[in-house]
């Protein structure tokens, strides 16, 4: 069996999977255009794609389910700034004097997702 998507329930499917582009630097799909009920946001092999489909229903209470993202070219400080820049909102801060620790955000419709450590600043402190 293969994971073929992860799917995330929205407001603004093409609105959500755009930030969502813009921080992964995953493409949106080609087939897939603004005030469509269904928006994939394709991974690269062998990661699952991110597919962003329309409720009518809100988001109400935590997620029981979250990304944790490790940024691969940048710090997780960095990461951060840039992620709060696309629209992200600080939600959690975890991070502690010695470098460890996380940052929890969330996304333009509420969706909470933590950015960790780089695997140099892993490294670099382990």
């Amino acid at each position: 069996m293969i994971l073929r998507h992860v799917t995330i329930d929205c407001a603004e499917p093409f609105a959500l999977a755009t930030f969502w582009s813009e921080v992964t630097g995953w493409p949106v799909s080609d087939e897939d255009e603004p005030g469509d009920s269904e928006v994939l946001v394709e991974a690269p092999s062998p990661v699952p794609g991110m597919l962003f489909i329309r409720v009518p229903e809100g988001k109400t209470v935590k997620n029981r389910i979250h990304f944790d993202w490790m940024p691969t070219q940048r710090t997780r400080d960095e990461e951060v700034e840039r992620v709060v820049a696309l629209g992200a909102k600080l939600y959690e801060d975890h991070r502690v004097a010695d470098g460890r620790g996380w940052v929890t955000l969330l996304d333009p419709e509420g969706n909470e997702f933590c950015i960790e450590r780089s695997e140099a600043e892993r490294a670099s402190h382990d």
